[in-house]
């Protein structure tokens, strides 16, 4: 399983899913993707150490910026 779209990460004493997707997304309520990656790891609480797990590699999420009104109004206007 492991490629390109996965980084490995082994488990320390008193890893959790939340803590690990806080870790490697910044963002402790993404855990879903991890655990939906390693269907073969026991969903506990608390990870023991020494487990091999795969987190996906997930892009950054597209920021869409709204443009300063000078610019959208030359787009409007087709001068852009």
């Amino acid at each position: 399983m492991a490629d390109e779209t996965f980084i490995r990460h082994v488990t320390r004493d008193a890893d959790r899913w939340d803590l690990i997707a806080s870790t490697f997304y910044g963002d402790a309520t993404n855990y879903a993707g991890l655990i939906a990656a390693n269907p073969r790891v026991p969903i506990y609480p608390v990870l023991p150490a020494g487990v091999e797990l795969f987190i996906p590699i997930i892009p950054p999420p597209a920021t869409t910026q709204p443009l300063p009104p000078w610019i959208a109004a030359a787009q409007k206007a087709g001068q852009l």
